[in-house]
């Protein structure tokens, strides 16, 4: 009897063995389907209605793989990346500068090349080909066109007393746009040290930390906040929703106003789950019909040179950038020397 239980727990076995193997070939199968996005803030609609949801929506349809979006600031999105690093869970990074830098100098980015990125200037790619710009982008400032006849001019005028608790802008080191402030003072004022010096007066009138930036327009439209940071894609994207939202950029010491390009940087994750499918949509991110949709549908600019938008949003995009002078940072020594920057800036204004 022995003897013949151990030949029936060995058929058993053998007939469990390839239901097995079915139940699991059919469950990679499904996750085949999927890819996942982690992303700085800006891109998604609020009411469904922007350009990733126009274009993981036709991504799907056309490749059948599901799109899964987790989204929060560029600092936060590395930080997550970085405590998953021995089992990612994301496939594509996209993130503002200087965090897509940090995310490829802590080994978070593999080498991909997407299809027309050869159409993608030098400044807007990593020369190692581990990131790619898929949305061009400017930082700004917004302003309540209600409450303010006008928007602010300088740096100066903000330190202004109608300004207490009616400004805010997002935590340096934790949103990329919040570090745009601090790389923008910076470059206006001629140095780190005059730069910090502003900032710690201009914490007087300061509401306080905000990890995400996205959130600071909704207040300056309700009229909550009369000034906050932004940048001129999300920003231009919101205010089809929020009539009272003007955007402007503050005048460097020379009265000119200025600005740099902060583009949506877009990355295939290292020993990514679905490394091909993340691969598929980087590919498609720049394919010419949804580079073409970046202005007409996100109110972005096309990362492709080869790329010539000529919608209503297009032409007003660029009379809204006619007179800024546009600045060119040094990413590299930002990259470098970002966390020091940081806690320089949360000694001086005792954040």
């Amino acid at each position: 009897m022995p003897r013949n239980r151990v030949a029936l727990a060995i058929a058993l076995a053998l007939l469990a063995t390839p239901a097995l193997s079915a139940c699991g070939g059919s469950s990679a199968a499904s996750d085949a389907k999927v890819v996942t996005v982690y992303s700085a803030d800006g891109l998604k609609g609020e009411n469904g209605d922007g350009w990733y949801d126009q274009v993981f929506k036709d991504f799907e349809k056309q490749t059948g793989i599901k799109v899964k979006y987790v989204e929060g600031g560029s600092g936060e999105m590395v930080q997550r990346a970085v405590r998953e690093k021995s089992n990612p869970q994301a496939d594509v990074l996209v993130t503002l500068p200087p965090f897509i830098q940090q995310a490829d100098g802590k080994g978070l980015l593999q080498k991909y090349a997407p299809q027309g990125s050869d159409q993608v200037s030098g400044a807007d790619k990593a020369a190692d080909g581990t990131w790619t710009s898929v949305v061009n982008n400017y930082f700004g400032f917004v302003y309540n066109k209600k409450e303010l006849k006008q928007a602010p001019r300088t740096w100066d005028e903000l330190l202004d007393g109608k300004y207490k608790n009616k400004l805010q802008y997002s935590t340096p080191g934790v949103a990329g746009d919040g570090t745009a402030v601090l790389i923008k003072a910076v470059h206006d004022f001629g140095g780190k040290d005059q730069a910090l010096a502003y900032l710690k007066q201009l914490q007087a009138n300061n509401v306080g930390p905000s990890a995400s930036t996205g959130k600071l327009a909704p207040k300056v439209d309700k009229g909550e906040l009369l000034v906050a940071n932004g940048d001129v894609q999300m920003n231009y994207a919101q205010s089809k929703d929020m009539p009272n939202l003007g955007i402007w950029f503050p005048a460097g010491k020379d009265g000119k106003p200025t600005t740099f390009g902060l583009p949506y940087a877009a990355g295939l994750v290292t020993k990514a789950p679905h490394s091909e499918n993340g691969k598929k949509l980087l590919d498609f991110m720049l394919a010419q019909k949804q580079q073409q949709e970046v202005s007409e549908i996100g109110g972005g600019f096309t990362a492709r040179q080869d790329v010539k938008a000529t919608d209503a949003n297009a032409i007003a995009l660029t009379k809204l950038m006619d007179g800024v002078e546009v600045f060119q940072p040094d990413w590299n020594d930002i990259d470098e020397n970002l966390a020091s920057y940081v806690e320089d800036w949360k000694s001086a204004t005792g954040s």
